[in-house]
């Protein structure tokens, strides 16, 4: 059973919703919980259609966003009292995020369970009681934010960091940060004066541009507008809020004065402050200042991850293919467009390499960046992709024309460009505070078993989990029998069979352990499947009883993948006029999961039997004879 599905995958993912959902209910009742079935569905659309797509994982914006502005966005729009749901959404959301945590399904990176609580409790606290006022939030909301679905966002992959201590010595190297800090110290406590235009003087523009070492020394300069690295600096300290312009003269901003002696943080700020510069990366003429706040973090985000520099050209084209609807009409070419913007992203990439955030090179870029551009490319330019083709219908990334020009420019050496691992860190920082998916390698050590097993197997390709899994164990005293444990308590089979399997592929030695586990009284079902599936020729012949349980263990998991009718049909195209006898062999194998062989009893076994045997009438007059029994029909 997964957590996390591709938005395509609409079925798998209301064959799991409905899933979660019957066994949250029958979990809340035993134990006398509330739990509206249209609430929790509720809940896990909004994690499915939002920028992560993380059904298990929640924090506490998370919550207030769900309690506040989805249910009342959705109770008004199926014309339901909103008053209603907004009672009685907290605490069937409160139930299934216990129901999350008690089964091990909780993304250990989002928040605890008491603090998922405690934001539950303060949600539905400052949820309006009444519901006039309920409305007018719902009218506010949709107002101030129409698109409460969170467009999905690529997953990234994980990201191994460097030390703390290299990442603030980095910090402290950085050329930005230095000037920075040598700008406040210059301003002083004073401040200095500025020209009725809001500019430093002349004489001290000069003399700032001699104290960062920005080799800007001309003489005939009438102020720091003369001097754009000098111009650039004190914008990028105005956005970073350490200097401002008040009664003219420039001072320093006295809330800022622990970052100057934290060079790791004043890193932090400048470069948030970075995204803001765009009216000042190169200048106020720049094609790119309208756009910059938007389009350079996606920009960074392109190459987090990467494993080798990613050509300057690659992003180029993208960025091209962004801007060129707003390029003014006129008789200027559209090379010379292109042109301009590629050396405005030039001039932004040099700040950002100034600040520490990136590495610039030159060179020719790694094939990785070519062979996606290839593929269908001659068919593409002469319109030949088949009908049956999936990508058929489908925009390309880009243009045909636009790729067999940047293979051209790739086959040359070019600029390159790599985030440092500041950067990376920097980058991970803002897409987390934008709900997106960055895992970190090492960030799964306290993790409970279940947990780590969970997100390894949803969200990690195999050798970056492997390298947490290591982690792990060594955090954990190298012994791998809890996370077998978490795989005999998982109560679905497929997420068991799933966790298993990784297991044994990840980690050598419990892949030599499998054949004595075959007898095992819980894990026995999924090891003899495992060892089935691996075609390993030592797992021996399997005898009736093992069969037995091979092929329970086969139905549970379409049971959990695809719901009850699927099985039933299944089980007739299978097993025909014997579907029956052998439904009820499998509920009298004893298979370990009780869960879900109570499941298959009540779901599958009585309704074949409630189909086996139709309701049949007594000997008597059909219903609407009105009392006939026979005879001629009598002519009026």
């Amino acid at each position: 059973m997964r957590t996390w599905f591709e938005p395509h995958e609409a079925e798998e993912f209301e064959a799991a919703k409905d899933l979660l959902v019957r066994r949250c209910l029958v979990w809340a009742g035993e134990r006398g919980m509330a739990a509206e079935p249209p609430v929790l569905g509720a809940a896990l659309d909004f994690r499915h259609r939002s920028v992560d797509g993380r059904l298990a994982y929640w924090d506490e914006a998370q919550v207030r966003r769900f309690l506040l502005e989805w249910i009342p966005r959705h109770a008004t729009a199926r014309r339901k009292p909103p008053g209603t749901a907004l009672n009685t959404a907290p605490d069937s959301l409160l139930t299934l995020l216990r129901y999350i945590a008690a089964k091990g399904l909780r993304d250990p990176r989002g928040a605890t369970l008491a603090e998922l609580e405690q934001a539950v409790k303060d949600a539905a606290a400052s949820a309006p009681a009444e519901p006039d006022r309920v409305a007018d939030r719902v009218a506010d909301t949709r107002f101030a934010r129409p698109h409460l679905d969170g467009q999905r966002a690529f997953p990234q992959p994980p990201l191994a960091l460097p030390p703390a201590r290299e990442l603030a010595e980095a910090a402290a190297r950085s050329d930005v940060v230095r000037r920075l800090a040598a700008l406040a110290d210059w301003v002083g406590a004073e401040g200095k004066p500025l020209t009725e235009a809001g500019h430093l003087r002349p004489a001290d523009a000069r003399q700032l541009a001699e104290l960062l070492g920005t080799g800007e020394r001309d003489p005939e300069a009438r102020g720091a507008a003369d001097l754009p690295d000098v111009g650039l600096l004190l914008a990028w300290a105005k956005h970073a809020r350490i200097v401002r312009a008040s009664k003219g003269r420039l001072l320093r901003v006295a809330k800022a004065a622990p970052l100057l002696h934290d060079p790791e943080k004043l890193w932090s700020r400048a470069f948030e402050a970075y995204f803001e510069l765009g009216r000042d990366i190169p200048a106020s003429s720049s094609l790119l200042w309208s756009v910059f706040d938007e389009l350079m973090p996606d920009v960074l985000y392109s190459m987090y991850g990467m494993a080798s520099p990613m050509p300057a050209a690659r992003l180029e084209e993208t960025v091209w293919l962004v801007y060129q609807d707003h390029v003014p009409s006129g008789r200027v070419p559209e090379e010379t467009w292109r042109d301009r913007l590629a050396r405005e992203l030039t001039r932004a990439f040099e700040v950002l390499a100034e600040l520490g955030a990136v590495e610039l090179s030159h060179g020719v870029a790694d094939a990785l960046y070519s062979s996606d551009l290839v593929g269908d490319l001659v068919g593409d330019l002469a319109g030949e992709l088949p009908d049956d083709d999936p990508t058929a219908g489908a925009a390309p990334t880009l243009p045909a024309e636009a790729r067999a020009r940047l293979l051209r420019r790739l086959a040359e050496p070019g600029l390159l460009v790599r985030l440092t691992p500041l950067g990376a860190r920097a980058a991970r920082e803002r897409m987390l505070a934008e709900g997106r998916d960055a895992p970190l390698i090492g960030e799964l050590a306290d993790a409970s078993p279940a947990e780590l097993l969970g997100v390894l197997v949803e969200h990690y390709p195999t050798d970056a989990a492997a390298r947490e899994l290591d982690g792990w164990l060594a955090a954990h005293g190298g012994d791998p029998g809890p996370l077998l444990d978490a795989v005999r308590a998982c109560s679905f089979r497929t997420r068991a069979a799933a966790m298993l399997s990784f297991l044994t592929r990840i980690h050598p030695g419990l892949r030599l352990m499998l054949p004595g586990l075959r007898t095992d009284p819980v894990l026995g079902p999924i090891v003899l499947m495992e060892l089935a599936d691996g075609g390993d020729p030592g797992h021996g012949h399997l005898d009736a009883d093992e069969n037995l349980l091979v092929t329970t263990e086969g139905v549970l998991g379409l049971l959990e993948l695809a719901g009850p009718e699927k099985v039933l049909e299944q089980l007739r195209a299978m097993a025909g006029p014997s579907a029956l006898a052998l439904v009820e062999a499998m509920a009298a194998s004893g298979h370990p999961a009780q869960e879900s062989m109570e499941e298959l009893r009540r779901l599958v076994l009585d309704t074949m039997r409630a189909r086996s045997h139709p309701l049949r009438f007594v000997p008597g007059p059909r219903p609407g004879a009105r009392g006939r029994t026979g005879g001629r029909r009598r002519r009026r």
